[in-house]
């Protein structure tokens, strides 16, 4: 629409148009207060995607503040692009993973792929070169068409975006439940190295400084999308198919090279990603860091469509765009630097000394807002918060299953697909990019060299948002120790966290109560585990016509492997090996994939945890491997200890293993009891090994192929052919994909 059809600030107020765009009653009325008048089109449009949740937390700042931010190795924390954490030698790791959920949910290919590609402008905006991508996803059971076509095209959409930008996707998680039905979830996470003296913050400082636009031109994709993602999806959502961006990665590698040569010259000030929200965001956020202004003339913004409106422009999400501030008189050698690259720097505004965003359009002021009005002063809410109904019941319940044929029941959870092989994902990754991939998907947690080091990065997202269900505050506290122990058993020292909080709608007292305790169950493990939360994103409002996902805080975690030689991985490696278990199982079964394989769904308490002995039992898994005494080394973690023997089978080169159990044998191989692993140590380690770590002797690593389990009384309770478990592991979600519904 041109500027004369826009309705008038009396219109928009009378006839209340500021609903439609997310702002409440209340809002608009501080807005017109924060102003002194009425707001026009485009400042209410600026206003709406700025109070937005996805922008400004404003229902989740306040208890984001519980998690614990600082550390001996935190060099940049919440606040920026991506957090960074010290590695040694003058080197650091950046790294972020945010949602992408709303978006996938109406077009799973664009809304994966530009999901990853907001991501990694996040980490390269601070000066870091991406060196990995991971990501969570959940979606329903593969039991219909819409869930199966998400599936697909959301992990061809990662697939599509990372493989073209050539940064190898390493890791991840799929979950699968009808929780998810309606809304899956999409979290990427990127993670980059960095010197030092090369971290770059995205401020908008120095008055008179030039304000510059780099890369795509700005088009009407993604308009009102921070809003969009700041509501639950309904069946009108699919009508908004056009807030959906369009990415480019090959536009992004240009992006990419160039910011990262940018960094390098004095005469950048600050940079930032133009992500959700676009120009507005960007803008606002960086002078409001700063304790600056900023002026610009949108007639410079480069377009790639006519006719476009100081609302559409500063309201678009177009991919692959970054803004720069750049001393004054420096001008012309960022521009030759970006046309090395075949892009187009453009000055478009400068830096002012008075606090406001003021924007020109055709020679006339359209819009002069208050930066910290739309960034760190931005309203803050506490919701209200109430114990739902069911919580309390489940904690009176202690679900003991009944299991009559171990065999079947082991065959039946290796084909669950939240539990069978992800090859069918992970192939369409390239995670050999690069070549620094020391361990690809499908183990604890992936493993990524530095070059020129002997040093390595372990990264993980790990997140059971069924034990959140059932106990947010003890299922937030194993989600970050379950990141943990696959960074641990990887050879790898925790560093920090980075978290992605996807929840239903907050103004609901019983959801906002699983957002506090779950951050609290969180922010417990991080300080006991010492692992800070450097970054993160909260993605709310995941609901399809009113009913909620699972509680589902996703964790990625990075850790260091300071020598190469420590590097582990899951997989039984030679005949004659001893197998032991660490920590014992208990009768614990809420939340299990035993149980939604025998119920059909999931209730009762979830798995309890001691993060004190977690913490003990990390550390001297870790002392171990660091002295050479461990072999292979994996969690136990959904399915029990049965599940995690098997999978320690499926790419060890034709072994088996023959192993005895004692006491209750559905506890003993079903049960989902946090804190323990399974690890294998040569015959010739074991008395030293015994010194670092109190496990259990359960048997030995075997060259017949058979995973051989006898109970206490010497009675076979298992024994299957790993070429038969591992059939069933691998082909279960290429068949669900292929089956007639």
């Amino acid at each position: 629409m041109s500027l004369l059809l826009e309705p008038s600030p009396t219109m928009i107020k009378e006839e209340k148009l500021y609903r439609e765009m997310g702002l409440t009653d209340e809002e608009f009325a501080m807005v017109e207060r924060i102003l002194g008048r009425l707001p026009n089109y485009t400042e209410t449009g600026i206003f709406s995607v700025m109070w937005s949740e996805h922008c400004s937390y404003k229902n989740s700042k306040l208890v984001l503040k519980k998690f614990p931010t600082e550390g001996d190795h935190v060099l940049q924390g919440p606040g920026e692009g991506a957090g960074i954490v010290d590695i040694g030698d003058g080197l650091a790791v950046a790294f972020k993973i945010e949602s992408h959920n709303h978006p996938s949910a109406i077009e799973p290919y664009q809304g994966a792929a530009t999901g990853v590609g907001g991501i990694i402008r996040d980490v390269f905006s601070m000066g870091a070169r991406p060196i990995a991508l991971l990501n969570s996803l959940r979606f329903g059971e593969l039991t219909s068409p819409r869930v199966k076509y998400l599936f697909e095209h959301v992990v061809a959409g990662i697939a599509g975006y990372g493989n073209c930008v050539g940064i190898p996707t390493v890791g991840g998680e799929v979950q699968f439940d009808r929780a998810y039905d309606g809304n899956p979830l999409v979290n990427a996470m990127c993670v980059g190295l960095i010197r030092h003296e090369d971290i770059q913050r995205g401020v908008a400082s120095g008055v008179g400084n030039t304000v510059m636009y780099v890369g795509a031109k700005t088009g009407r994709d993604g308009i009102h999308g921070a809003t969009f993602a700041s509501e639950e999806l309904t069946e009108e959502s699919e009508a908004k198919r056009p807030a959906v961006q369009v990415g480019d990665p090959f536009m992004e590698k240009l992006l990419l090279e160039a910011c990262l040569e940018v960094v390098q010259s004095d005469a950048l000030v600050g940079i930032q990603d133009m992500g959700a929200a676009g120009l507005t965001s960007s803008s606002a956020e960086m002078a409001s860091k700063a304790g600056f202004g900023i002026e610009m003339n949108l007639d410079l913004v480069p377009q790639r469509e006519t006719g476009m409106t100081p609302y559409e422009m500063m309201l678009s999400e177009s991919q692959e765009r970054m803004l720069l501030v750049v001393k004054k008189g420096r001008e012309q050698e960022i521009y030759d630097l970006f046309a090395k690259y075949g892009l187009e720097a453009t000055a478009i505004g400068k830096v002012t000394d008075d606090k406001m965003l003021r924007l020109y359009f055709h020679g006339e002021v359209v819009a002069e807002v208050p930066v910290d009005a739309l960034a760190k002063d931005a309203p803050v809410y506490h919701k209200p918060s109430k114990e739902p109904d069911y919580y309390q019941e489940f904690q009176q319940i202690d679900y003991l299953p009944t299991v009559e044929n171990y065999e079947e029941t082991l065959l039946s959870l290796l084909a669950q697909p939240t539990i069978a092989s992800k090859e069918w994902v992970y192939d369409q990754y390239d995670y050999m990019v690069r070549t620094n991939t020391v361990v690809a998907p499908g183990s604890d947690a992936a493993v990524v060299r530095i070059r020129g080091t002997k040093k390595a990065l372990a990264m993980t997202t790990d997140c059971n948002s069924r034990y959140i269900y059932l106990d947010p505050e003890t299922g937030g506290k194993i989600a970050v120790a379950e990141a943990a122990r696959n960074i641990v058993c990887s050879g790898a020292k925790p560093l920090a966290i980075t978290d992605c909080l996807n929840f239903g709608n907050p103004e609901k007292p019983e959801i906002f109560w699983q957002i506090e305790k779950a951050v609290d169950g969180m922010s417990e493990a991080c300080r006991l585990l010492n692992a800070p939360v450097i970054s993160g994103n909260v993605s709310l409002y995941n609901e399809t016509n009113g009913e909620a996902v699972y509680p589902t805080p996703v964790v990625g975690m990075v850790g260091l492997v300071d020598e190469l030689s420590h590097i582990t991985t899951q997989a039984f490696k030679q005949s004659g090996d001893f197998i032991y278990v660490i920590g014992k199982a208990k009768q614990e079964f809420g939340g299990s994939e035993l149980q939604k394989l025998l119920e059909g769904r999931i209730f009762g308490k979830a798995p309890s945890i001691d993060l004190h002995v977690e913490a003990e039992r990390q550390q001297a898994l870790l002392a171990a491997i660091r002295a050479g005494l461990v072999a292979s080394a994996h969690d136990v973690s959904e399915g029990g200890l049965s599940v995690a023997l098997a999978e320690c089978l499926m790419n060890a080169d034709g072994l088996g293993a023959k192993v005895k159990i004692s006491g209750d044998a559905v506890a003993e191989l079903f049960s989902e009891t946090q804190s323990r692993f399974i690890v294998s140590v040569k015959k010739e380690h074991q008395a030293a090994f015994e010194q670092f770590i109190e496990a259990t002797l359960l048997g030995e690593v075997t060259s017949d192929g058979m995973l051989h389990i006898e109970a206490e009384s010497g009675k076979t309770v298992v024994q299957l052919s790993v070429t038969q478990m591992r059939s069933v592991w691998k082909g279960a979600i290429p068949c669900l994909l292929k089956s007639k519904d």
